[in-house]
């Protein structure tokens, strides 16, 4: 794998651990800012939001500049949210922080995904586009426990503060080790848009917002399920966490091996065994060592859905990519933003800290049918055209079609 890729990895670390670190800190900023847990729920559903509108608007206003230079200009602005977050007076300025931030998200990782994938052969797509959002997954791994602890231990805002430089040291790793790619020439953004026209690029985004909505409809909530439910100390958040970014970067790595050769039949297994394992967890939550590899497993199925998705919206607009990619990205965090406010609905209608898995293993399992469709769909598409073209033929010479069709027997 090309060295570019450790850049790309490095900058999806940063992403992903102010994206999920809130979620280990949710008690201390709602204790600090005076709000409820279902309030302090809104910079997760906020940030969420923040990706699906930033996604397609900052890909846009890239147009214009290198892949390589908007990858920076993009962790300029993700470092600036991250300040303006830690050291916000009011809950309305943090929250306006975790937007700012999550505005360069969606284009990074979109933007990144097309430039991992440029970086190999075809036949190596998806694993590219795993290698670089496995920084998302250690992030789970290292930077959220560590982040949640430094939260914990002196004060949430000393933890925005690091997030803010893990952010200078992904800007110093792109400017240094990603390699200038030219824009694909003929390619405007009429093109770009157009891809929304191809029905398999919308069900595949759809697949995303469903399935990874699932993920986040349980761990959204997991501090005070593992904590109020299970009946973990506040010091084992950190582990947990850390079960869960192992159970991530493993299916992450899995789900990109597996999508260069088997892409639907991944998706199937992954979004099936998702459904079932969330569904599980509202009675494994009760007991911890049942709760902690239920954690595990969740974080390791949703994640094995990433580079698939990811690889397939990425096949279906060939032609013109980086917009559809940048927009899965939003898709991803419009199913977040989702299943948070699921979530905080259901426990704030007092169905307890479990209810969102049942929400989730719902959102789960609409993912799965949405896979069977476009997969029926396009076994029928390829059908269809081995008729057309057995059935037909074209003369060069002429440009004229005529049937070379056997005649029907009477």
């Amino acid at each position: 794998m090309p060295l570019a890729l450790l850049a790309l990895a490095i900058g999806a670390f940063g992403i992903g651990t102010t994206e999920f670190v809130i979620m280990g800190l949710l008690p201390e900023v709602a204790t600090e800012y005076g709000v409820t847990i279902p309030t302090a729920g809104h910079l997760v559903s906020g940030y969420a939001l923040g990706v699906v509108l930033g996604a397609p608007i900052m890909t846009l206003l890239g147009t214009r500049v290198s892949r390589k230079r908007m990858l920076m200009l993009l962790m300029g602005l993700f470092i600036a949210g991250n300040v303006m977050s830690a050291l916000a007076p009011t809950f309305g300025l943090m929250l306006t922080g975790r937007v700012v931030a999550s505005l360069a998200h969606g284009a990074f990782f979109g933007i990144g995904s097309v430039v991992a994938a440029g970086l190999v052969a075809p036949h190596r797509r998806a694993g590219a586009i795993a290698m670089m959002f496995t920084g998302l997954t250690l992030a789970n791994v290292v930077g959220v426990p560590l982040g949640t602890y430094i939260g914990q231990s002196t004060g949430w805002r000393a933890t925005f503060l690091l997030v803010a430089g893990l952010g200078v040291v992904g800007l110093a790793g792109v400017a240094k080790l990603v390699p200038e790619q030219p824009r694909p020439r003929g390619v405007r953004i009429r093109h770009e848009v157009a891809a929304f026209r191809n029905v398999q690029v919308l069900l595949a985004m759809g697949m995303t917002v469903l399935g990874f909505g699932g993920v986040f409809a349980a761990i959204t909530y997991i501090t005070p399920m593992m904590t109020r439910t299970a009946g973990f100390a506040d010091s084992s958040v950190t582990w947990l966490l850390v079960l869960l970014g192992l159970g991530m970067v493993g299916g992450n790595l899995i789900g990109g091996r597996y999508a260069d050769r088997h892409l639907m039949p991944m998706l199937y297994v992954s979004l099936g065994a998702l459904s079932v394992v969330l569904a599980l967890f509202t009675l494994t939550a009760h007991n911890k060592i049942a709760a902690a590899l239920t954690l595990f497993l969740i974080g390791g199925l949703g994640f094995a859905t990433v580079p698939p998705l990811q690889k397939r919206v990425l096949d279906q607009a060939s032609g013109a990519p980086t917009l559809a990619s940048a927009v899965n990205i939003g898709a991803f965090n419009l199913g977040n933003a989702l299943a948070a406010w699921l979530g905080g609905l259901v426990i704030g209608a007092g169905l307890g800290y479990t209810a969102p898995n049942w929400v989730g293993a719902a959102l789960a399992g609409s993912a799965l049918l949405l896979a069977v469709v476009s997969h029926t769909l396009e076994r029928r598409g390829a059908h269809d055209g081995d008729i057309a073209t057995t059935g037909t033929t074209r003369d060069t010479t002429t440009g004229t079609t005529k049937d070379t069709a056997a005649p029907t027997p009477v």
